[in-house]
């Protein structure tokens, strides 16, 4: 009898993709920035003292795992969040929690076992 698989929560890899991306301190900044609105990619190197083709290397890695987008307005680039990655990160975060949870209450079992046969 074969097993059907099992659905994955997220894209294999996608969650690895956006904890790289958030290793760096200068992303986080400029992602904290973006979740407070749109920023322009010339808004984003100012706040940061960095310059735009810096700003422009960052912003492709946070695109490239979903966390941000580009858009153009104009001559004007414009960075936004994208809630959809931070759903992969919830939903993981909710995976790993209950994991460890389960294995916290196996091991608290064993303790209180233990300690009975003492």
């Amino acid at each position: 009898m074969s097993r059907t698989p099992r659905p994955q929560p997220f894209a294999p890899g996608a969650v690895d993709q956006i904890f790289v991306a958030m290793g760096d301190a200068t992303r986080r900044a400029i992602f904290r920035l973006v979740t407070g609105g749109p920023q322009t990619v010339s808004a984003l190197a100012g706040a940061l003292g960095v310059t735009l083709t810096a700003v422009a290397q960052h912003l492709a890695v946070l695109e490239s795992c979903g966390l941000l987008r580009t858009r153009k307005q104009g001559r004007v680039r414009i960075c936004e969040m994208r809630r959809e990655a931070l759903d992969v990160l919830a939903e993981w975060v909710a995976l790993n929690r209950q994991m460890w949870e389960q294995r916290f209450d196996a091991l608290d079992e064993l303790l209180k076992e233990d300690d009975k046969t003492e």
